[in-house]
């Protein structure tokens, strides 16, 4: 999810996410998807950063050694600070603290929203559907499939 843009029309300023990804990996090392989720969570489903903003994130400051790998699974790696970071974040601490209040702030008139997990599927699903759609025309065994699918999934949200 992509909507609310609290800052200006982004969610974060220049350079504000680096310090976002840094201070997270401080807390606990963390792989790129956990990160993506804690942001998410964090900002109560009000913002999910994508891949593409949250991986070159980490190999920018994987480079500036402020991160380091600190095992890998195939193509996960898992992330800790190193203590160039840790001396990063001290010495923009009133940035940070700033920067996580605004994410506090947000939290808090997002708390009572969906849960950021729903948010996050509901999204899944519409870029599926987006995706498959745009690759072509579907045959009528195939519109029968999928709205079927999407009949189920319905049900199964009633029921919950």
């Amino acid at each position: 999810m992509r909507r609310h843009r609290g800052f200006g029309g982004r969610m974060f300023a220049q350079g504000d996410l680096r310090f976002v990804v840094l201070k997270l990996i401080s807390d606990k090392p963390s792989h790129g998807y956990e990160i993506i989720k804690a942001i998410e969570d964090r900002l109560a489903g009000a913002y999910s950063p994508s891949p593409g903003v949250v991986y070159p994130t980490l190999t920018l400051l994987e480079e500036l050694g402020q991160i380091r790998v600190q095992e890998a699974d195939g193509p996960r790696k898992l992330f800790a600070i190193t203590p160039e970071g840790e001396a990063a974040l001290d010495q923009n601490r009133g940035l940070v603290d700033t920067i996580f209040g605004r994410i506090a702030e947000i939290n808090e008139r997002h708390g009572g929203g969906p849960a950021p997990q729903i948010v996050r599927a509901m999204e899944n699903l519409k870029m599926a559907l987006r995706i498959r759609l745009s690759r072509g025309p579907l045959n009528a065994d195939q519109v029968a499939a999928i709205a079927s699918t999407l009949d189920d999934a319905a049900k199964a949200v009633e029921d919950s």
